[in-house]
């Protein structure tokens, strides 16, 4: 597989995930992502990306300006 930004090599890695949403800042660790070993661009696949959305919205009705959430703790 190949990255879509430039053609790079790309590996499996965990990452970390941050979004400003709402006035909160929500940052998720150890994301498994898709990540370019030349340019660095990050992609998730479908399941992360849906897991990542639900984590967010979990997090913005906390009433927190900051959260930060370890991806594989929230694995069902």
């Amino acid at each position: 597989m190949s990255c879509f930004m430039c053609k790079g090599s790309i590996e499996d890695k965990l990452s970390t995930f941050m979004v400003d949403v709402e006035n909160c800042i929500v940052i998720v660790k150890n994301v498994p992502s898709q990540v370019c070993s030349q340019c660095g661009e990050t992609s998730y696949s479908d399941d992360v990306a849906s897991r990542l959305e639900n984590i967010v919205d979990t997090a913005r009705e906390a009433l927190t300006e900051i959260s930060v959430v370890n991806f594989t703790s929230n694995v069902a």
